[in-house]
């Protein structure tokens, strides 16, 4: 055996070149081409590997140590008898057959000989185009070994650099916890959004999510992901509904309500999904086949000071207007409250997101699955309509239907639109 000194190899232009890891200590006993320590120039990471196998005498440098090519980094004691290793034997050649032609055998050419180049900085790998993940070569190769996903890991070397460790650790952390399902359809996933500490930039408060809303960003996540969305903008021409919905404001106050243009919307809605069957159904899981639903029952989102809610009124066709808007009220008030049951919030075959209260021209309010549609409505407005003769001020009612495209196609959402439409404009079509 013979003690050697091991230096930088040829690293291209690179000089000056930060240690950011050093792998092997006095004692390793190590092969040839095993990383001795990771370099990092402005660009990416590569590690030194051994030139020989043996063991490690002393360490010449240490992390943050810059250093060029030719800069010793170990003095190495080989280890000669693994470094003259015999040869293969060469296999014998086949015996010569005194009968066969005299015409010489084709002679094989000499392999050429490999020479291997030197080691080339590998591009850095990013985080779906944020923050560069930042591990040394040898601890990528360690991560593809266990099947860890570097970017969940979070590092706790210089300037957040993932160590082994980490990687461990990450994987004793995973095995600990229950498998969640993976999100998207056909359970493919999504990169996750990296962590960022966004105190460095400024004065920060963190405060916890609202409950409602923590369990209500799952479901709109998967719906999101699982529904091809679409969305129709229509215009309802609702100048007679309004002065119609006007004159009502006595009989509902002896009532003890107030009917809003969200009843005539829930009562237009229904008969219009009875003469559009496949707006009132769900695709089945295997998305193979529609379920028809006989019954119409309406959610109704409403702004609660914790986050929305979707209760569900049942049987809208069969209700009044006084009845539905008794009945809107009073679901409306328990839910602000946060008194509403479970079962309140399920069965619905269609929801209706309003931000007529509130304003806004249009919006893409995503569909609430396993339901297909989603209405959504935002403020009314006075604006001049060609009558054939002249401009006439009407009140139109913006309307945005959201809809799951493998069930409905562009053609029968605008014909639906038209169809509700007509029933706003004129509301005496509901008794046809």
């Amino acid at each position: 055996m013979g003690v050697r000194q091991v230096a930088v190899p040829d690293i291209g232009d690179f000089t000056d070149v930060e240690i950011i890891e050093i792998l092997v200590a006095p004692g390793d006993t190590i092969k040839a081409e095993d990383a001795l320590l990771t370099l990092e120039s402005d660009k990416a990471t590569m590690d030194v590997p051994s030139p020989a196998a043996g063991e490690i005498q002393e360490v010449l440098v240490v992390v943050g140590d810059r250093v060029s090519e030719g800069t010793v980094i170990v003095t190495l004691e080989e280890d000669t008898a693994a470094a003259k290793a015999p040869p293969p034997a060469a296999a014998e050649p086949p015996p010569v057959d005194d009968d066969a032609e005299s015409t010489p055998p084709p002679v094989a050419s000499a392999p050429p000989v490999a020479h291997s180049p030197p080691p080339s900085l590998p591009p850095p790998v990013d985080r779906s185009g944020a923050v560069p993940v930042h591990a040394s070569p040898g601890v990528r190769r360690f991560s593809r070994e266990l099947g860890a996903d570097l970017t969940q890991v979070r590092g706790s070397g210089p300037k957040g650099r993932i160590l082994k460790e980490d990687v461990q650790a990450h994987i004793k952390q995973c095995l600990s916890q229950p498998a969640q399902p993976a999100a998207g359809a056909g359970g493919n996933g999504i990169p996750s959004i990296p962590d960022i500490d966004f105190s460095k930039f400024g004065e920060i408060e963190k405060i916890e999510l609202p409950r409602i809303k923590r369990i209500s960003g799952p479901h709109l996540h998967r719906s999101w992901l699982n529904v091809p969305h679409v969305t129709h903008h229509d215009e309802a021409d609702i100048t007679e509904l309004e002065a119609f919905r006007q004159s009502l404001k006595g009989e509902a106050a002896q009532a003890g309500t107030r009917i809003s243009a969200l009843v005539f919307i829930a009562k237009a809605l229904a008969a219009t999904m009875k003469q559009f069957p496949h707006v009132n159904a769900s695709l089945s899981t295997d998305t193979q086949s529609l379920v028809l639903k006989k019954y119409f029952h309406i959610g109704i989102a409403v702004d609660t000071p914790n986050g929305l809610m979707v209760p569900v009124i049942r049987n809208v066709d069969n209700q009044g207007f006084m009845d539905l808007a008794l009945a809107m009220s009073e679901i409306s008030v328990r839910a602000r409250d946060g008194k509403l049951k479970a079962e309140e919030m399920q069965g619905g075959c269609i929801t209706i997101s309003s931000l007529g209260g509130i304003g806004g021209t249009a919006f893409t309010p995503i569909v609430n699955a396993p339901e297909v549609a989603i209405l959504g409505v935002t403020r009314a407005r006075m604006a001049p309509v060609w009558d054939g003769e002249n401009f006439a001020p009407r009140l139109m009612l913006p309307l945005d239907l959201s809809y799951d495209h493998r069930v409905i196609d562009g053609a029968e959402a605008a014909r639906f639109m038209v169809y509700l439409c007509q029933l706003l404009q004129d509301i005496r079509r509901l008794l046809l």
